[in-house]
């Protein structure tokens, strides 16, 4: 039953893929943008700490996270809604509240929560779309960020009205600010999916580049081997 619900959910995704780029639609990778760090970020703490980000299609964001330094896990999986509702089934009539998320564990010693706002905003998605990520449409491809304290709200808002006002975008930011209320993990097949995958019509069109990106913008926090799930992931 997996195996056939695999194929059916990754087959529908491959041939919106296809129709996009035959279509001439709009649903490349967006450029990446060179924007300032944060005015206000964190110190180093000791630890491990958590953050939550939703940019379009968890593939590539998870994908770009794995690949930053400092980084101990990137799991995809939703945010936003309940419990009983995360699954990618329901999570995809865009009804439930959930966002493709992403959940970053990372060491702040090795990279702060503002490096990692700096990486999400400049490569890893664009953040003035609304409601959609290139070729992927619905509330549950927005824009968003789940904080899990008063800290990471505190330097994700002012980061995001530094950067409006410096107009570093053509269009407002309309990443939404929320508190974390929960996260589930995504099936096992979602995971680690950019790195088990390179060749799928999808990640080469609209998430390699971003991996590229990553690499020439932050050469100091991108490493070649990511962090990969494998075990742990359900499916």
């Amino acid at each position: 039953m997996f195996m056939s619900c695999r194929r059916r959910s990754l087959a529908a995704l491959l041939a919106v893929t296809i129709f996009s780029i035959s279509a001439g639609a709009a649903g490349a990778a967006e450029d990446a943008v060179v924007i300032p760090p944060p005015d206000v970020d964190e110190a180093g703490g000791s630890g491990t700490e958590t953050a939550i980000f939703a940019g379009g299609c968890f593939w590539g964001v998870q994908g770009v996270f794995q690949h930053v330094k400092g980084v101990t896990s990137a799991v995809s999986g939703y945010a936003g809604g309940e419990a009983k509702t995360a699954q990618y089934e329901t999570v995809g009539t865009g009804a439930t509240g959930h966002a493709e998320s992403v959940e970053v564990k990372f060491d702040p010693k090795e990279v702060s929560y503002g490096r990692l706002l700096q990486i999400f905003f400049s490569v890893a998605h664009n953040p003035t779309q609304l409601n959609f990520q290139g070729p992927d449409q619905g509330t549950q491809y927005r824009s968003a960020l789940f904080v899990t304290d008063a800290g990471q709200r505190k330097i994700a808002e002012r980061y995001i009205g530094q950067l409006d006002k410096a107009h570093v975008f053509a269009q407002p930011i309309v990443t939404k600010v929320s508190d974390a209320t929960g996260f589930y993990p995504a099936e096992g097949y979602h995971q680690d999916f950019l790195t088990l995958n390179p060749t799928y019509p999808y990640i080469v069109y609209n998430d390699l580049p971003k991996i590229e990106n990553l690499k020439s913008l932050f050469p100091a926090d991108y490493r070649s081997q990511p962090v990969l799930v494998r075990k742990g992931s359900k499916g």
